[in-house]
């Protein structure tokens, strides 16, 4: 099977200027509250500046600013300060007409070195097809949680409402069904669900809105279902804060991610 790319997944398009990227804001890059998803947004900007500078992404962090909701058009400027001998500095700032959606932040590219190790390991759990799908919070189809199959490893996964708060880690395997090669930009998409790791953590239906997003890649590999690891580290004050490893079938660290979220307290009870 041949398999999609990010820019097919996300529907990001070039443009005649080479450091202008848009991203047509529809339901399929949207959460079912209607605004894009901010993995969707981190991953068309790291595509934008993996393809724009021709260098991979080594890491690259989102500050969301506003929302961008469909239907719209998002702009993607790439802007490229400072390129060396191996490694480029980059930033995209995304906007919808004059109103900036995002900024990210990114280095670029990759050095010829013999030295390679890891130093951190996958958890033990089952593998997907003996896990437990993960409820959803709306049965209607085509926004983003309908094109990422998601099951629960370990943890409590938003269908506790107890208040007895978990130890803040939980374990998730996700897949594209449709079919997409898993590049930095899909590592971005994916590691978006960090927030919903608050549910288990406080024992509430609880997500969050993010206030950032930072991705840094460690080694590509080719993997269907990508093992998310989180750690939610703490909440207080109305804020939340945790990280997400993400591995793949074979126990290789694929990337890391880390967020600050807005925690928002849900009434609503999974539907499907």
């Amino acid at each position: 099977m041949t398999l999609k790319t990010a820019e097919d997944f996300l529907g990001l398009k070039p443009t005649h200027n080479p450091h202008r990227w848009i991203l047509p804001i529809v339901d399929a890059v949207s959460t079912p509250g209607h605004f894009l998803f901010g993995g969707c947004g981190l991953g068309a900007a790291v595509s934008a500046m993996e393809q724009t500078c021709g260098r991979p992404a080594v890491w690259a962090t989102a500050q969301y600013l506003s929302y961008a909701r469909p239907p719209s058009i998002m702009d993607l400027d790439v802007i490229v300060p400072v390129s060396g001998k191996s490694n480029t500095q980059a930033r995209v700032v995304a906007h919808v007409g004059d109103t900036e959606i995002l900024t990210v932040n990114a280095a670029l590219g990759a050095r010829a070195m013999e030295l390679s190790g890891q130093w951190v390991t996958p958890p033990d759990v089952a593998r997907p097809n003996d896990c437990d799908p993960v409820p959803r919070w709306s049965k209607r189809e085509g926004f983003i949680d309908s094109r990422v199959e998601l099951r629960v490893a370990h943890g409590r996964w938003g269908m506790h409402d107890d208040g007895t708060p978990g130890d803040g880690r939980s374990v998730l395997w996700a897949r594209i069904p449709e079919g997409v090669e898993m590049t930095a930009p899909m590592l971005a998409v994916i590691a978006d669900w960090m927030p919903s790791g608050l549910s288990g953590a406080l024992g509430r239906r609880a997500g969050g809105n993010s206030l950032d997003n930072t991705i840094r890649i460690h080694q590509l590999r080719p993997t269907e279902w990508v093992m998310c690891d989180i750690q939610v580290h703490a909440v207080h004050a109305g804020h939340g804060h945790g990280r997400m490893h993400l591995w793949s079938e074979d126990g290789t660290l694929l990337a890391t991610a880390s967020q600050s979220v807005i925690v928002r307290i849900h009434k609503e009870t999974p539907t499907g």
